[in-house]
């Protein structure tokens, strides 16, 4: 058993190497002689945790989302009194790593994310990220419209697709510099504000 606790725990030093260097370089400048070179180990460590390099991607980007799931997780548990539309703007805020501190982990997304575009691998685990951080919105969206006393029919399914969406797109926007975070911010609000006035 202390064995296989070794080798799941050595698999996250990996992926946290591989994190680190596609801030710095992007995906494709991550190779497993590096990638081994930046987590202290051996090329051998490296390739009996991951058979190839596709593998040992789509492990990193695992590792990136469960970490944004657990922050998201956290901010609704830390104050179980809040409203759901309250926990629903953390969250996607979460989600958006509009924070500064959150700034090398949204490269290191959106590094994955365009790599993605032509890896089924990847793709396919990327989808799986987003419908549980899209189950977790629209339960919120729901849950929030039926507290506020909305009567007028509301597509949670729908509207969380659309926040996820925007959330991705802000991230896009304040790495390249076109919107600053809190500018990003804003416009997150603007929308949740938007979708309690529509749905009323």
């Amino acid at each position: 058993m202390p064995k296989q606790v070794d080798h799941e725990g050595r698999r996250r030093v990996i992926a946290e190497a591989v994190c680190r260097l596609a801030d710095e370089r992007g995906l494709e400048g991550v190779t497993l002689r590096d990638v081994a070179a930046r987590a202290q180990v051996s090329m051998g460590a490296v390739q009996r945790c991951f058979r190839t390099k596709e593998e040992m991607l789509a492990f990193a980007l695992a590792y990136v989302g469960e970490r944004i799931g657990e922050r998201v997780r956290a901010r609704l548990v830390r104050s179980p009194a809040q409203s759901a539309g309250t926990a629903l703007g953390y969250a996607a805020t979460e989600v958006a790593l509009l924070r500064e501190e959150h700034r090398a982990e949204a490269r290191v997304w959106l590094a994955f994310v365009a790599q993605a575009a032509v890896s089924e691998p990847l793709a396919a685990t990327l989808k799986v990220n987003y419908a549980g951080l899209q189950e977790s919105f629209a339960q919120l969206i729901a849950e929030a419209a039926e507290g506020a006393g909305h009567t007028a029919p509301l597509d949670a399914q729908r509207e969380a697709r659309t926040l996820l969406a925007l959330a991705d797109g802000l991230t896009a926007h304040v790495l390249i510099g076109h919107l600053a975070p809190q500018e990003a911010q804003e416009v997150l609000h603007a929308h949740l504000g938007r979708l309690w006035t529509h749905s009323g």
